[in-house]
């Protein structure tokens, strides 16, 4: 799951809007569900929330990207 940051980027470019909204949809359900497993008992990894906000952030700022190149 862990990918470097450049390599993110480039995956991120190379797909389609299509594909990208279907991917901040699952990743917005992964914190869903992260969240609610938080509430019952400790995660053994701390770091996951953070590291799914900053993909799902990634993400958006590429759809927004995308969306201001269109307008113009």
């Amino acid at each position: 799951m862990a990918k470097t940051k450049k390599e993110t980027k480039e995956d991120l470019n190379k797909m389609k809007e299509g594909e990208l909204k279907s991917k901040l949809l699952s990743l917005k359900e992964e914190i869903r569900v992260l969240q609610f497993k938080a509430q019952g008992s400790k995660s053994k990894n701390v770091k996951e929330s953070a590291t799914l906000r900053k993909q799902v952030a990634r993400i958006l700022t590429e759809i927004n990207k995308r969306s201001k190149t269109v307008k113009k």
